[in-house]
């Protein structure tokens, strides 16, 4: 009798000492062992990160975008940024959608505004401020993209790049931004050139992001509208802290029109407020 007493101690110490190590071991798993959301961000230089610096491409890459954000999450695993300065949504499709396969559980994408020439057209219409010579090519750039949103074109463009990233990556959420005001909207009834531009790149920013809301309701994609995000921080800041970036002593740049690291703050603030980073 003893003796099996003995022996249902020894049982139950090893047992004891079977659950202890099997505590152990699964206290030693690697928090990075624990699934994560497979993310892939597409579009163009407002996805890219261009604005933001230092730039790991030729795409204005970096790692102050909004996708490498998400990626210090514990919940996200960003693949890839596959986003490249100067992309239309044409061009995202034929560029990008390699990077998608059935294991992708989230894709953002930023695009549309060069599908408009957006950045052609601010150009153009703000160098006709200084130069009445240059009016007529803001004139013409602006009235194109303008035929492009009331036509229902971009729509359909936005529309068909979506349908592609569902194909590609069928089992994806897919969440597709808009894009923020360059300049603060100005009250109504100016007539001074610098107000008439900001109504006039105000009415294009409203369209676009129209057109992208609309495509993404009719595809059955997810829609964030930035615009309230970076309130009261366009190039036109009246608290002197704007988050789109403008150089006045190198007009030439790049970078300019587009927004910079606390910009892109903003985008991901938006993007996680709306649950894009939550799970699909």
């Amino acid at each position: 009798m003893g003796t099996l007493k003995l022996r249902r101690r020894h049982t139950a110490l090893a047992a004891g000492l079977a659950t202890l190590a099997m505590a152990a071991g699964l206290a030693a798993v690697p928090a990075q062992a624990v699934d994560k959301t497979k993310y892939v961000a597409l579009g163009d230089s407002y996805a890219a990160g261009q604005g933001a610096g230092p730039y790991l491409d030729d795409c204005y890459r970096s790692e102050n975008t909004y996708s490498e954000l998400a990626d210090e999450a514990k919940a996200i695993k960003l693949v890839v940024n596959a986003a490249c300065s100067g992309k239309t949504t044409q061009e995202v499709v034929e560029t990008q959608l390699q990077r998608l396969n059935k294991s992708t559980e989230l894709v953002t994408i930023t695009a549309g505004g060069n599908n408009l020439g957006f950045g052609s057209i601010v150009t153009a219409c703000g160098t006709a401020m200084g130069d009445p010579s240059a009016a007529p090519a803001c004139a013409k750039a602006s009235a194109d993209a303008a035929a492009l949103i009331t036509s229902g074109q971009l729509t359909n463009d936005v529309i068909a790049m979506i349908n592609s990233v569902q194909t590609a990556a069928p089992n994806a959420k897919i969440v597709v931004t808009g894009y923020p005001y360059l300049y603060d909207p100005v009250a109504p009834g100016q007539t001074d050139p610098m107000s008439l531009f900001i109504y006039q790149a105000t009415d294009l920013a409203n369209g676009l992001n129209w057109s992208i809301k609309t495509a993404a309701d009719m595809a059955g994609a997810d829609y964030v509208d930035v615009r309230a995000a970076f309130a009261g921080h366009g190039i036109n800041s009246a608290t002197g802290d704007p988050w789109i970036t403008l150089d006045l002593t190198n007009l030439a740049s790049p970078d300019n029109f587009h927004p910079n690291a606390e910009g892109y703050e903003a985008y991901f603030a938006a993007l996680n407020a709306e649950g894009a980073y939550s799970a699909p």
